[in-house]
């Protein structure tokens, strides 16, 4: 049995795990605090559509976490390193407060739809112009695809039903880039400077993906 490498590296979601909204999850920054300790990198990963970096982090720190912005990796990074590989000009379905991390991006005379969370853009006009931009050929990139996420007053429909509409309505397929990607963890790791076999992930598992239960570390 070939040995085990050693862990160098953890990955922590964030919503459901550190906190819910506004509210930490009880424990979790003193848990926090014994990770710390440890001979490891730290790096949060997180679905989170509806802001951005900056704001998530003003609410990290509100609740009293010790997190730096360059300890975060979010779904919204991964969509806008996609966007400007593939060089396209996106519809941008997403909640306003996550537009600050398309900043830059060129938006008019779109080619593309980038879709997330937006509670207040799911409705039909702005659905069907997405649709007929798809239909023209354009690209889908979904920033994730839950079905649905946790709020302080229980459950919420995620965007992975709407991408799903979508896909169904115009017989294509989103590009897929958050939780649970590989491509997403991968580049996670990269950042951490580590591979898979020198990782593990902690999460909460109630995002309402339907994945497989996989360790970052084979059990090899």
């Amino acid at each position: 049995m070939a040995a085990r490498r050693a862990l160098k590296a953890v990955l922590v979601d964030l919503s459901g795990t550190l906190h819910v909204e506004d509210a930490a999850v009880p424990g979790a920054q003193e848990a926090l605090k014994r990770l710390r300790s440890a001979p490891v990198v730290v790096r949060f990963v997180t679905n989170t559509t509806k802001e951005s970096k900056q704001d998530l982090l003003g609410r990290l720190r509100k609740l009293e976490f010790d997190i730096s912005e360059d300890e975060i990796f979010t779904s919204l990074t991964a969509a806008r390193s996609l966007v400007e590989q593939k060089q396209v000009r996106p519809m941008l379905l997403v909640d306003d407060r996550a537009l600050p991390d398309f900043q830059g991006i060129q938006t008019s005379d779109p080619n593309a739809v980038v879709i997330g969370l937006a509670p207040e853009h799911f409705h039909y006009q702005v659905l069907n112009q997405a649709f007929r931009l798809l239909m023209d050929g354009a690209p889908l990139i979904a920033i994730h695809k839950a079905r649905y996420y946790k709020r302080k007053d229980g459950l919420a429909l995620g965007p992975g039903p709407f991408v799903t509409a979508l896909e169904y309505a115009t017989d294509t397929r989103a590009t897929v880039v958050g939780k649970p990607e590989q491509t997403f963890f991968l580049e996670a790791l990269r950042d951490a400077g580590c591979v898979p076999e020198e990782a593990v992930m902690i999460g909460d598992g109630s995002t309402g993906q339907r994945t497989k239960r996989r360790s970052l570390r084979p059990l090899t």
